[in-house]
C-alpha cells in the first residue's frame, strides 16, 4: 500500500489514483476465528508470486500463495504483529512491517508492485509502509469496539473486563443489585456471552457475570454491540471476547502494585427515606484495596514452544454499616486471585496448539457485630461469616477454574481448521458461625416505626445451601475453506451447563412484620380490633442439580461480490434441552434457525469510506436457575399471626394464627411432572435485529461514523402462575379436572397461544390449547402482546493514535421501550432469569407499556489519552447519561392474584410504567497520569501511575425504590398504605477514589 502526503489535512490522490488502486482494491473479504484475525490484500503483479508472514515475537512464518486475480488470504492467524512480504522466485520484491493483526477482524495489506511504487516514491518522498490509512475494515458488517494490553494500560479504567466494555456505544451499567455487570443496546444483563481464549466463560447458573483472569493477561478485548456473525450464539444483549497474550522468543516479565487507599476515598453518601429519616448510614463505609500483579512470558524453545503466565493478588479490606432495618457493623476482608498460564506450540508453520488454565477464586472473611444506631457505635458480636467463590450481595459470583485446548491447522492455503475444547468447575461455600444461639431467623420489619425490631441474624437474608457447584464443558470445531469469490466456514458448536444449587431462609424461616390493615383478598387474615400491627412467617427452600445442554450448527459466506461489494452469508441451528433435578428434560427445543444477512461496500475502494448493513436473528437458551425453582422440587409457603410481644432474637410471642398461604405456587416439596411444567414445542427467547452505518476517513488520522440500530424481542419465556385460564377451559370442553395435578407455575410464551399437557388425575394427560384470549381474568384483563423495542441512533469522531495522541467520543440517542426488560426484573432487583413476577397473570401487566429499566435516551462517552512527553502520558475518560425511568408500583384495586405492592398503579389509579419522570442524569470524568523516568533505563521500564475515578465527586442516585405501597389498604380511608420507603435511593454513583501504581516491566 502506498501513503500520500497531506496538504492542509487533505489527502492528496491525484497521480496516485493508480498505485493507490491497486493497493485498496482487495477482494480477499473473509471469516475468521474468533481468537484470530485474517490478513488479506492484494498483489499488483500476481505471477509468481508467494506472500510471506512473519511473526515478530514467535517467528512463526506462513506463505500463502496469490491468485490469477491477485488475491491473497491468510485467515485464523493469532493476533499479533508480523512482517509481511511479497517473494517472488525467493527474493523479497516488497515488504510491509509491523502489520497489527486485530481480534476477529481484517487487514488488508496490499502490494502495488514495483511500477506503482517507484511512481509513489517520487512524489515527495512517499514511503511505502504498509496500511497508514484509518483502520476502516471493510470486510466486517458487525458492530464492534476492540481494545488492545496497549490501550487498556493507558486509559483511566478499573482494572476489570466490564469496566473496559463501559467505553462501547450503547453499553449502560446493569442495575447494581446484580453486581458488576453491563446491559447492551437495552437488553437485561443476563443476556450476555463472554468467551476467553474462544471458550464461553459465562455464569452457568444465571448468565449473570463471567470467570474472569489476570488484567494484564488480555491481549485485545473485543466488545459485539450488535450484528455479530453465524459462529456466535445464545446472546440477545452483547458479546465480549477476549484473547490473552501469548509468549514470544524474547524473556520478559513484569510486577506491579496498585493501591487504593480508604484515607482517599470519598464519603458515600448517606441514604435517606423521602420523609428525612435516615436509613443508611454510609459515612465510614469504605475500603482499602491492594493488588499485586506480575507475569512472565518467553521461549521455552525458540520458534516453537512458549509460556506466558500472569496473576493478580487483591486484598481488599473494608467496614459497612447496615440499614436502620437490620443495623450491623460489618467488617470484611477479602482476598481475591486471578492466574493464567499458557503454552503455545508452534508444531510446525502449519498445525498450532494452545492450552490455557486460568483460575478466579475468591474468598471472604466477615467478622459481623449488632450497631447502635441512636450512639452511632459498634455493639455486641454476632458472628464471623465465610465465603468461597460467592459474592457477599444478591447472586453467586462464577469464579473457578478454566481449562482450553485449541488446534490451528492450515491444511493448504485454502483450507483451515480449528478445534476447541474447554472445560470449568466452581465450587460455592458459604459458612456462617454465631456467637450464641445459632437459631436466628431472618427478620424484617416494613412497619410505619421510627424503632424497628431487630433479630440476631448474620445475614439479613437467604443462604446459600450445601454442595453448591457449577461445572462447564464444551467444544467447537470449524472449518474455514475458500473457492473463487466465497469465503466458506462451517463449523458445530456444543457446550453443556452443570449446577447445583438452591437458597434458604436464614434460620430456616422468616418472620415479617407489617402494618395492620386488610390485605386485598384475603379476608382470612384480618388482625384483631385493636391491634396495630400482625406479622408473617415464611419458609423457603430451594435445592437441586441440574443441566443445560446447548448444541449449535452453523455456515457462513463472505462472498466477494465485486471489488467494492461484499455480501455475507449466515444461519446458525441451536437447539437447547434443559434438565430438572430429577434428570428429566422438561423442555426441548430444537431447529432455532438464526439467519444473518449482511453487505458493505467499499465506496472509493480504498477502505476510506465503508456503507454497512446486517440483519440477524439471535436466540437465548432458557438459563439453568429455572430448573431450582421452576421444574425442581421447592417449597414456599406463609402463615399470618397477631402477636403480644418480641422475643430477645426479633422472634414474636403470644401468637395467634389469623390464616395461611401454604404452597404457594404449588411448591410443596414435591418433584414437579416435567411434562406438565412448560408449554408443548416452547418457542426459544429470540430477538431481531437489523443496522445500518457508515465509517469515513477524514484523512490519515481522522475518522467518523454513524449507525441506525433496531432490536426487536419477538419471543420470551417466562412462567405464569394463575390457574383460572385451566379452570375455564377444563369448564368450557366439559373437562374434569377435580383430581388433577396443576403445577403452581408454568413456563411460556408471553403474548401468545401456548399448549400445555395437564394430568387430570391417574397419569391421564390432556392437551390445553390455550389461545392468546384464553389467558384473560374474569374482569376481562388480558395479556398484552409482548413488547421489548430498542432503537439508536450512534454517531462517532475518532483520531487515531498520531502526533502522540489518541482519541474518540461516542454520542447515542436511544429508546429502549416495551413491557418487558426481558430475562430480568430491574424494577425490584429480582434476581430469577426468565421466571420473573412479569406475565404471572394478566392483571400484572397491565399499564407496562413505557421505558424500561434500561433506558438511556442520550449517551456520550469520550476517552483518550496524550503522550505529552517521552515521560509523561495523560489519559481521560468521560461518560455522560440520561437517568432511569421512575415508576410508582403498588396495589390493584382488585388484587385478584394475591400479588400486593406488585402492580404499575399507585392510589388504586394506573401508574403507566416510566410516567413518574427520570433520575438525575449523571456525568463521571476519570483521569490517570504515567510517569516513566528516562533514568530507569533506555526502554523505561518503570512506570508511575496515579488515577482519580469520578474527578467531580458528583453521587447522583442512579436506582431508587419504585415500589410506592406496602401493599396493605387503610382500613379508615379504604386507600393503600404509603411505603415509607418509596424513593428511596437503591444506588449512587461511586464516590471519588483514587489508585496509584507502580510497574516495572524487563527483559532477560
Amino acid at each position: 500500500m502506498q501513503r500520500s502526503t497531506r496538504r492542509n489535512g487533505v489527502i492528496r490522490r491525484s497521480t496516485l489514483c493508480t498505485a493507490l488502486a491497486l493497493c485498496f482494491a482487495s477482494g480477499a473479504v473473509l471469516a475468521q476465528s474468533n481468537a484470530s484475525g485474517v490478513v488479506f490484500g492484494r498483489v499488483a503483479q500476481p505471477e509468481g508470486a508467494v506472500v510471506h508472514l512473519q511473526n515478530l515475537d514467535t517467528g512463526l512464518t506462513r506463505d500463502v500463495s496469490v491468485d490469477a486475480d491477485g488475491r491473497y488470504r491468510a485467515s485464523s492467524m493469532p493476533v499479533g504483529r508480523y512482517k509481511v512480504s511479497v517473494e517472488r522466485g525467493g527474493q523479497v520484491a516488497e515488504t510491509r512491517d509491523n502489520v497489527q493483526v486485530t481480534l476477529g477482524g481484517g487487514v488488508d495489506v496490499s502490494f502495488a508492485g514495483a511500477a506503482a511504487t517507484a511512481e509513489a516514491q517520487n512524489l515527495e518522498g512517499v514511503q511505502v509502509t504498509g496500511n497508514v490509512l484509518p483502520a476502516i475494515d471493510v470486510s466486517q458488517v458487525d458492530s464492534r469496539t476492540v481494545l488492545t494490553s496497549e490501550q487498556l494500560q493507558k486509559l483511566p479504567l478499573a482494572r476489570d473486563v466490564t469496566a473496559a466494555a463501559l467505553l462501547a456505544p450503547g453499553v449502560i451499567s446493569g442495575d447494581s443489585r446484580y453486581g458488576n455487570v453491563a446491559s447492551f443496546g437495552g437488553s437485561s444483563a443476563s443476556e450476555n456471552q463472554y468467551y476467553i481464549n474462544g471458550y464461553a466463560v459465562t455464569n452457568a447458573l444465571t448468565g449473570l457475570g463471567f470467570t474472569s483472569l489476570p488484567y494484564d493477561a488480555i491481549d485485545q478485548q473485543q466488545i459485539f454491540t450488535g450484528g455479530y456473525g453465524a459462529e456466535y450464539g445464545r446472546s440477545t444483549g452483547g458479546v465480549i471476547n477476549i484473547v490473552t497474550k501469548r509468549g514470544g522468543n524474547t524473556w520478559k516479565g513484569g510486577v506491579g502494585m496498585y493501591f487504593q487507599p480508604s484515607a482517599l476515598r470519598q464519603n458515600p453518601r448517606n441514604i435517606y427515606r423521602t420523609n428525612g429519616t435516615l436509613y443508611q448510614d454510609r459515612s465510614d463505609n469504605k475500603s482499602t484495596d491492594t493488588q499485586y500483579t506480575g507475569y512472565i512470558s518467553g521461549p521455552l524453545i525458540q520458534d516453537k514452544l512458549f509460556l506466558f503466565a500472569a496473576g493478580d493478588f487483591t486484598r481488599s479490606n473494608s467496614r459497612n454499616t447496615s440499614v436502620v432495618t437490620a443495623p450491623q457493623r460489618t467488617y470484611q476482608e477479602q482476598k481475591a486471585t486471578k492466574w493464567l498460564a499458557k503454552i503455545d506450540w508452534n508444531i510446525t508453520d502449519n498445525h498450532l496448539l494452545e492450552v490455557t488454565g486460568l483460575g478466579d477464586k475468591t474468598n471472604t472473611d466477615r467478622s459481623v457485630y449488632k450497631y447502635d444506631y441512636p450512639n452511632g457505635t459498634r455493639a455486641n458480636y454476632i458472628g464471623t461469616d465465610n465465603l468461597k467463590n460467592f459474592d457477599a450481595g444478591p447472586g453467586s459470583a462464577p469464579g473457578g477454574d478454566v481449562y482450553i485446548a485449541k488446534y490451528t491447522g492450515y491444511i493448504t492455503d485454502d483450507l483451515t481448521i480449528n478445534a476447541l475444547y474447554g472445560h470449568s468447575k466452581t465450587v460455592h461455600e458459604r459458612n456462617l458461625a454465631y456467637a450464641s444461639n445459632p437459631n436466628c431467623p431472618w427478620i424484617t420489619d416494613n412497619r410505619s416505626v421510627s424503632t424497628p425490631i431487630v433479630g440476631c441474624s448474620l445475614v439479613n437474608g437467604t443462604v446459600l445451601g450445601d454442595g453448591a457447584e457449577d461445572k462447564t464443558h464444551g467444544y467447537r470445531l470449524d472449518v474455514e475453506y475458500r473457492i473463487g469469490d466465497h469465503d466458506l466456514r462451517v463449523g458445530v458448536d456444543n457446550q453443556t451447563l452443570e449446577s447445583y444449587a438452591g437458597n434458604e431462609y436464614e434460620g430456616g424461616y422468616r418472620w415479617v412484620y407489617k402494618d395492620a390493615g386488610t390485605v386485598p383478598n384475603r379476608p382470612d387474615i384480618v388482625p384483631p380490633p385493636g391491634a396495630d400491627y400482625f406479622v408473617e412467617k415464611r419458609l423457603f427452600k430451594t435445592g437441586a442439580g441440574v443441566k443445560t445442554e446447548q448444541e449449535a450448527q452453523y455456515i457462513e459466506d463472505h462472498w466477494q461480490v465485486t471489488d467494492r461489494w461484499m455480501v455475507y452469508l449466515g444461519l446458525r441451528n441451536e437447539q437447547f434441552k434443559n434438565i430438572n433435578g430429577s434428570g428429566a428434560t422438561y423442555v426441548k427445543q430444537r431447529h432455532q434457525l438464526a439467519p444473518r444477512l449482511g453487505a458493505t461496500w467499499d465506496v472509493f475502494g480504498d477502505s476510506t469510506f465503508k456503507i454497512y448493513a446486517n440483519a440477524g436473528r439471535y436466540h437465548l437458551a432458557i438459563p439453568s436457575n429455572v430448573a431450582i425453582r421452576g421444574a425442581s422440587a421447592s417449597t414456599y409457603y406463609s402463615e399470618y399471626y397477631s402477636y403480644t410481644g418480641v422475643g430477645p432474637n426479633g422472634e414474636p410471642t403470644g401468637t395467634t394464627q389469623l390464616g395461611s398461604r401454604r404452597y404457594l405456587n404449588g411448591e410443596d416439596g414435591t418433584p414437579l411432572d416435567p411434562k406438565t411444567v412448560a408449554a408443548q414445542g416452547i418457542d426459544a427467547y429470540y430477538q431481531d435485529e437489523y443496522i445500518l452505518g457508515f465509517d469515513k476517513a477524514i484523512s490519515d488520522n481522522w475518522s467518523f461514523g454513524a449507525k441506525a440500530t433496531y432490536r426487536k424481542l419477538k419471543s420470551s419465556i417466562d412462567d405464569f402462575c394463575d390457574s383460572r385460564p385451566f379452570e375455564s377451559y377444563a369448564e368450557r370442553n366439559g373437562i374434569d379436572i377435580t383430581n388433577a395435578s396443576l403445577p403452581g407455575c408454568y413456563l411460556f410464551n408471553p403474548g401468545k397461544s401456548n399448549t400445555f399437557l395437564v394430568d387430570v388425575g391417574g397419569g391421564q394427560y390432556v392437551p390445553f390449547k390455550l389461545t392468546k384470549d384464553d389467558f384473560t381474568s374474569p374482569a376481562g384483563v388480558k395479556f398484552p402482546d409482548l413488547k421489548r423495542s430498542y432503537y439508536a441512533l450512534d454517531l462517532y469522531l475518532e483520531h487515531h493514535f498520531a502526533d502522540d495522541w489518541y482519541g474518540r467520543v461516542d454520542y447515542t440517542f436511544s429508546r429502549s421501550y416495551g413491557n418487558s426488560e426481558g430475562q430480568l426484573k430491574s424494577d425490584i432487583g429480582q434476581l430469577d432469569p426468565s421466571v420473573t413476577q412479569d406475565w404471572d397473570a394478566p392483571e400484572i401487566m397491565q399499564y407496562t407499556n413505557g421505558p424500561l429499566p434500561n433506558d438511556r435516551t442520550h449517551q456520550l462517552k469520550a476517552y483518550g489519552y496524550w503522550q505529552a512527553s517521552p515521560e509523561w502520558l495523560i489519559g481521560g475518560n468521560l461518560s455522560i447519561a440520561t437517568g432511569r425511568p421512575k415508576n410508582c408500583i403498588g396495589v390493584d384495586p382488585v388484587d385478584a392474584i394475591d400479588y400486593g405492592a406488585s402492580y404499575f398503579e399507585c392510589g388504586l389509579k394506573p401508574a403507566p410504567r416510566g410516567s413518574k419522570g427520570r433520575l438525575p442524569y449523571t456525568w463521571n470524568l476519570d483521569l490517570n497520569a504515567e510517569y516513566r523516568p528516562m533514568w530507569a533505563g533506555e526502554k523505561q521500564p518503570l512506570a508511575f501511575t496515579a488515577t482519580i475515578f469520578n474527578v467531580a465527586g458528583k453521587q447522583r442516585t442512579v436506582a431508587q425504590v419504585d415500589v410506592g405501597e406496602t401493599g396493605e389498604i387503610d382500613t379508615d380511608t379504604g386507600l393503600p398504605v404509603q411505603s415509607i420507603n418509596y424513593k428511596r435511593p437503591i444506588a449512587y454513583q461511586n464516590p471519588r477514589y483514587v489508585r496509584v501504581g507502580v510497574r516495572y516491566d524487563f527483559s532477560l
